[in-house]
Formats: C-alpha cells, sequence, structure tokens
C-alpha cells in the first residue's frame, strides 16, 4: 500500500474551542477531512458511520462532538447534564480508550467524568460510575446483563443520553451481531422510556456498504463517512507459504512447514533486529505455542530477549490482561503473538511490523490486523503467512482476491428466531412489552409472541405482555453464542484458576487428555466436568499438540429456496445437525506429523441451523465421469474445498460453518454436499453462499485444480477438523463434479433481496 497524502479541513462551529485545544495539544493541529465531516453530522442530530483506514483518527471524529456536548452539559444546574455511552467489543479497547481519553481530556478539567463498567470493574466502584459518570465506556456484554436489566438505577445516566459511540462495528456480524442489533433496540426502547433518544456514531476501518450495515445493525437511519482524509505511510505486504517438508501426513499426502512455526521463525527475526512486532494468530492456543517457541530460539540468541516476548489472548485473568497491554504501550514487549482480542482498534503505538498467522477469515480481518503496524505514518511491514488450507494456498496464488476486492459486506441476522426470542423475554422484564413496542423488534416479534407464551416464559396481562419467572431474562442467553457457562480451567494440585473456554468449544479444547496452553505453560487435561463446567488440570510438558475428532449427521427440516442448476438443484433452508467428537490426534509440535489418536467419550450435540446444499443425478455422475466407488471421494473433497473458500464470499471465518457430504441422502434420495451455519438458528452465512454460489463454487473447482499435490493435501481438499481421517478423498473426481455441477449453473446469480 504505498503512502498517501491527507486533506484537512476545519472543525464545526460548534466544538467548543478548549475541546479544540485539547487536541492540538496532542499533536493534531486541523482535522483530516472525514473527521469534520463526520462531527458536522453528529451536531446536526444525524446518526453517522465513519468507515475510514486503520489509524486514520476515527475516535477523534466521534469524540470532538461527545467532548463538546458533554462540557455544554457540565455547566447546566443539574451537574449531571448529558451523557454518552461508548461500547466495544473487547475489554482491552474499552480500557486503551479510557487512557487515551484520560491524556486528551486532562485540559478540560472535571466536566468530562469517564470510567471503564465492565465485568472486571469493582464492585465498589460500580455505584460511582452510575451515579457521576458521564462517559461510560463498556461492552454490549455488559449492557445487556447489567445496565439494561438494572435501568432504575441508570436512570438519571439514560435520561440525559446523549450520544452512543460504537466502536469497531464491523466485528458485530454473524449471531453476536444479530444479538447486539437487539441488543441495541432493547438500548432505545429503555431510553425512550426516560424521554431520551440518543444518536449512534459508528466507527470501523473497514465494512463493505457501512451505512446499511450499520443501519441494519442500530435499527436507525445512518449517514456514511468512507472518503479518507489522512495521510498513511507505506505499508509493504507479503505474502509468505511456508516450504513443503520430507514429511507425509494422512493419507500420504505431503505436509507443509505449519504457519505456527513459520510465524513463530519470523516473530525470532524481526525481535533479533528490534522490529517491534505483534503476531496474529488466529486460535488460543496457537498464540501461546508462537509465543513459546520464539521464546525458546531467543534464549539461545540472547537471554534477555526472551522476557520480551509475550501471548495475549482471550480466557487470561483481567490482571494478567491489563498487565500485558501496559507492558505493550511502555515498549518493555518487543514481540506479542495475540489473538483477535488485540486486534481491534487498540493504540499500538510505535509497531514496524504484523505477521498474521493464517487468514483471519475475512479481508476486514486482514486489513485491521495489518493496520496495527506504522500507525505513527512511518513504513511498516505487514507478513500473511499461509496455513495448509485451501483458502490460503488460493490466495497466496492469487494475491488479487485480496488486493482489488473490496471488503466483505457484514452478515447479520436480527429476525433470527433463536436471537430474538430470548431479548423479547429480556426486554419484556426491563418493561412490560405493548403492541407498539413489537415493530421496533422486527417483523418476525409478531409470529414469536404466541410461541413465547405457550411456553409459559411470558403473561399477557391487560395490552402487555410480562416477564413472570424468578430467574433473569437477560440470562436465556450468551450474546458471545457461546451456549452456555463458560467451561473453568482449574489446576488440579492447588486449586487455582488459570482462566476459561467457552462452552461451545469445550468438547474440542478441553476434553480429557487435550493439551491446553496458557501463559507459555502446558497443561494436560486430566478431567472434563460437563455438570460443573470445569476441566481439571496439571502442568506437563508433552512434545505434541491435540486436535478433536468428530463425526456429523444432518436432516433437512425445511426447503426454503430451491433452484434448478441444469439436472442439478441448488438449495437453501432449516437443517438439524448432530455433531459429536469421538477422538482426538497428537501432533508434532513444530512440523504437524500425527503420531497417534486416542477415542473419546462425549455426549452428541444437536444443532438447528440454516444450511446450503446441493444435488446431482445420475446422468450428471455419468458425464461427470465419476464411477461409483468414487463418488464419496468427490462429494468429500468438494465439500472441505468449499468450506475452506467460503470466507471469501461470506463474512465467516471457517470454523464459523460445517458440512456434511452424503453418496445417497435419505431427504434428497441423490448424492447431497451440505454446508451450513455452526449457530442455533443460522448466522447468514450458509445464505449468502446460497446468493453467491456460482461464483463460490467456481471458486472451490479452481483452489482445487490449481494445488501442484498429485491426490490431495491440507492446501486443498484435506480438512483439519474432518472427522473421518480425511477419508475418502478424490481430487480429480471432486474437479469433474464441480466442473459439470457448474456446467448447469445460470447466467445471474439467485437473488431473494
Amino acid at each position: 500500500m504505498p503512502p498517501r497524502q491527507g486533506t484537512h479541513a476545519d472543525w464545526p462551529s460548534a466544538i467548543r474551542p478548549e475541546v479544540i485545544d485539547a487536541i492540538q495539544s496532542a499533536g493534531i493541529e486541523r482535522p483530516w477531512a472525514h473527521q469534520a465531516r463526520t462531527a458536522e453530522h453528529a451536531l446536526r442530530g444525524e446518526s453517522v458511520v465513519v468507515a475510514t483506514g486503520t489509524a486514520s483518527g476515527k475516535s477523534l471524529a466521534y469524540l470532538a462532538p461527545v467532548l463538546s456536548t458533554l462540557l455544554d452539559g457540565a455547566e447546566e444546574p443539574s451537574g449531571r447534564g448529558a451523557t454518552a455511552l461508548y461500547l466495544s467489543p473487547t475489554k482491552a479497547l474499552a480500557a486503551d480508550q479510557r487512557r487515551a481519553l484520560a491524556d486528551l481530556t486532562a485540559p478540560l478539567g472535571t466536566g468530562i467524568r469517564a470510567a471503564v463498567y465492565d465485568g472486571d470493574t469493582p464492585v465498589e466502584e460500580r455505584e460511582w460510575v452510575r451515579q457521576y459518570a458521564n462517559y461510560v465506556l463498556t461492552n454490549p456484554d455488559m449492557l445487556h446483563r447489567g445496565i439494561l436489566p438494572g435501568h432504575p438505577r441508570w436512570s438519571s445516566f439514560l435520561r440525559t443520553l446523549r450520544y452512543v459511540v460504537i466502536d469497531e462495528c464491523h466485528t458485530y456480524r454473524g449471531v453476536f451481531g444479530s444479538h447486539v442489533a437487539q441488543v441495541l433496540r432493547r438500548l432505545r426502547r429503555v431510553c425512550a422510556r426516560y424521554g431520551s433518544s440518543p444518536v449512534f456514531l459508528l466507527a470501523s476501518a473497514t465494512a463493505s456498504d457501512p451505512a446499511v450495515a450499520a443501519g441494519r445493525l442500530t435499527g436507525v437511519p445512518v449517514v456514511e463517512i468512507t472518503e479518507d482524509g489522512s495521510p498513511r505511510g507505506e505499508v509493504v505486504f507479503a505474502l509468505w507459504e511456508p516450504p513443503l517438508t520430507e514429511l507425509h501426513g494422512e493419507q500420504g499426502a505431503p505436509v507443509r512447514r505449519t504457519a505456527t512455526a513459520e510465524s513463530a521463525d519470523l516473530l525470532t527475526d524481526l525481535a533479533v533486529q528490534g522490529v517491534r512486532t505483534v503476531t496474529f494468530v488466529r486460535s488460543r492456543r496457537g498464540a501461546e505455542l508462537i509465543a513459546l517457541i520464539a521464546q525458546e530460539r531467543l534464549a539461545e540468541v540472547d537471554r534477555s530477549l526472551p522476557d520480551r516476548i509475550a501471548a495475549y489472548r482471550g480466557g487470561y485473568l483481567p490482571e494478567e490482561r491489563r498487565a500485558l497491554e501496559r507492558a505493550l504501550h511502555s515498549g518493555e514487549l518487543l514481540g506479542l503473538a495475540a489473538t483477535t482480542a488485540l486486534e481491534l482498534g487498540m493504540d499500538i503505538a510505535g509497531l514496524d511490523a504484523v505477521v498474521v498467522a493464517g487468514y483471519p477469515g475475512t479481508r476486514a480481518s486482514l486489513w485491521q490486523q495489518a493496520g496495527r503496524a506504522g500507525r505513527t505514518g512511518e513504513g511498516a511491514l505487514a507478513i500473511l503467512v499461509a496455513r495448509d488450507d485451501p483458502l490460503d494456498t488460493y490466495l497466496v496464488h492469487h494475491p488479487d482476491a485480496l488486493f482489488r476486492q473490496p471488503v466483505e459486506s457484514t452478515v447479520l441476522d436480527p429476525d433470527n428466531p433463536y436471537v430474538l426470542a430470548p431479548h423479547l423475554c429480556a426486554a419484556a422484564a426491563e418493561l412490560p412489552l405493548t403492541e407498539p413496542d413489537l415493530e421496533l423488534f422486527g417483523p418476525a416479534t409478531e409470529e414469536l409472541m404466541p410461541q413465547l407464551e405457550q411456553r409459559k416464559l411470558l403473561r399477557r396481562r391487560a395490552t402487555a405482555w410480562h416477564w413472570t419467572r424468578r430467574e433473569r431474562a437477560a440470562d436465556l442467553t450468551d450474546i458471545r453464542g457461546a451456549g452456555g457457562s463458560p467451561v473453568q480451567v482449574v489446576e488440579a494440585a492447588t486449586g487455582r484458576l488459570l482462566g476459561t473456554v467457552d462452552a461451545a468449544a469445550a468438547h474440542t479444547t478441553v476434553h480429557e487428555g487435550a493439551v491446553h496452553l496458557h501463559q507459555g505453560r502446558s497443561y494436560l487435561v486430566k478431567q472434563l466436568d460437563l455438570d460443573d463446567s470445569v476441566a481439571l488440570v496439571e502442568e506437563a510438558t508433552p512434545p505434541y499438540s491435540t486436535t478433536a475428532r468428530d463425526t456429523t449427521a444432518i436432516s433437512i427440516l425445511e426447503t426454503t429456496t430451491e433452484i434448478p442448476w441444469g439436472d442439478a438443484r441448488l438449495c437453501f433452508g432449516s437443517v438439524e445437525v448432530t455433531n459429536q467428537v469421538v477422538s482426538f490426534l497428537r501432533r508434532k509440535l513444530i512440523t504437524g506429523e500425527v503420531l497417534g489418536e486416542s477415542k473419546l467419550d462425549l455426549p452428541p450435540r444437536t444443532l438447528r441451523t440454516r444450511a446450503v446444499w446441493w444435488t446431482v443425478t445420475d446422468d450428471q455422475l455419468d458425464d461427470a465421469r465419476v464411477h461409483p466407488q468414487a463418488l464419496g471421494g468427490a462429494l468429500h473433497a468438494a465439500e472441505h474445498a468449499s468450506i475452506g473458500i467460503l470466507p471469501l464470499f461470506a463474512t465467516c471465518d471457517r470454523w464459523d460453518i460445517g458440512g456434511v457430504s452424503i453418496p445417497l441422502h435419505p431427504d434428497t434420495l441423490l448424492p447431497t454436499v451440505f454446508v451450513y451455519d455452526g449457530h442455533p438458528g443460522g448466522a447468514g452465512f450458509a445464505e449468502r453462499a446460497f446468493h453467491t454460489a456460482a461464483r463460490w463454487l467456481a471458486a472451490t473447482r479452481e483452489a482445487i485444480a490449481v494445488c501442484e499435490c498429485e491426490a490431495g493435501c491440507p492446501s486443498c481438499i484435506q480438512s483439519p477438523k474432518c472427522g473421518n481421517g480425511n477419508d475418502p478423498l478424490d481430487k480429480k473426481a471432486a474437479i469433474r463434479l464441480l466442473t459439470t455441477l457448474l456446467a448447469g449453473a445460470p447466467e445471474q446469480p439467485p437473488t431473494t433481496e
């Protein structure tokens, strides 16, 4: 990305002089054009989304009008005056914003009383925040579970709420985004009860159709600002494919060096040269492993360097996270291996390089992570290290798919009944639901209300529905889609709490025998108690990592849409998926070589969700020269590759979706391939796949065809989470099958918009 010159403007006249002085003292003499335009819309009472590049000063775009308004209110006789709410997807970003805000507002005196209010806020501080703070920084989780259910205690704050700032709004996608959309509707309803109607100010470094996405998230019309007026230093972007090794994996496939090992080497080399670097990795275990490998290798070079490398991920205790954030800001840390918990918006000043260990699932996330480097306007280096995966391999061989394509549309579905139902209950618990309220929550609400009455979750009295149960309605759902209480990871010998794991991930990450990494230390899971949500571990140093394996069955509940592709059929609808983790593999740490497999006895889990599927006929199989003995391998290979490629077309991660391929499915009575959303009720990914099926499946075929391997490998048709040991797979038959399928695709992609 070449350097870019900036375009200046002037702050609107309504911005108070002392706020302008504070901004200038921070080094900003005049605002960039997008900052001034955002402030103008905000001061006019218009909700606005500013979607400009990383480090373009979006925080000042919304802070200038917010701080001016809060200072105006502080001069009112009541003293409380106007208030503002800041929502961040992560605690780390809220804490970082609070630090930056403290520096900016120090010259403004006591007119700005900002405070963080989240799960880490001590109980003794919470009352002060409710009574006196006029700028509260929190997250959607705390809004859902704490602020809205306790709105009477927040009445003075909500009564004067002028602005709601939603930072990094592109992260609110899929099931999480759908939940947050309903939380924001609940917020608007409670605010209306107290006589306020806040303006929404949204910020995103990366978004497609930002006004549409922001409007769907908030439920109000939103103006978009997309022309970036800020300067930017040059970023050199490298696509890095690890070399093939002499090892062979499942079914004799060639094995590349892992992205984890390659990224650890890059982090080591950069640290030796004094280059401040963050390595982003998709999994918590990967972050721990990269930090551990880099520390070991740095110790061989300079014994002072290992202590300047660390891991950062979700699941750490609050004090651990805050200590790492301080060390990163101070420069004490030279390198960090981090999950996306550190991706969003944190002002990591002085970074020289970013290593991205594996494509993060969307172009939006890739640019967000790469944008962490060079934030001071200087040149920077970004490296994408490809995993042995169909999508990563496709991208390093087709760079235009990254550099010449817009970021993806944000996919969310607030009308998902699995999302909407618990929020209607929570809303009724906050204030009885009336007929006029139903329109606020969307068109699916009216159909759901009788069902909630039948299930005795709500009771209608006169003109309103009431929550009548003793338990808290807000506890009916986890807005992160985790599906239950987090599993606590406890050291068996001492009883010490190491951290937590999402309930949905427990079967695959903390099953008995799993290797669990925490703060550079390795632990073996001795017992997983699902009833008490506890995993007991003991410290150990096994020379391997573990990967869970599962089996999946699927049945069709309803076909919503069906279109012909020649003799083939492309369908979208509701399905029921039954999944069971049955075993786990032990793999060598550096090479990924499989050392062995152990059986597990865990209960099956059932998921009702949405799926896209396609069928082919016997005549088409004959045309494709796919013989009966090769059919299972052809379908299986096409399924794996299509799952790997779908993140190019929907804002999903490979791990957000699943698939099943069956030579003769009992519901279709034909060879069928399913790709489904891995969340109850669906997340919009399968629907997006249906609408882009011709391009999606064409890219799938291309990814398989261009791979250099002979019979299939992890770069094209093998899956890291296959429950069948990647057997059977038939690369050549899959190419012929997809070619025949695509020959019948309609010229125009199907739409039901």
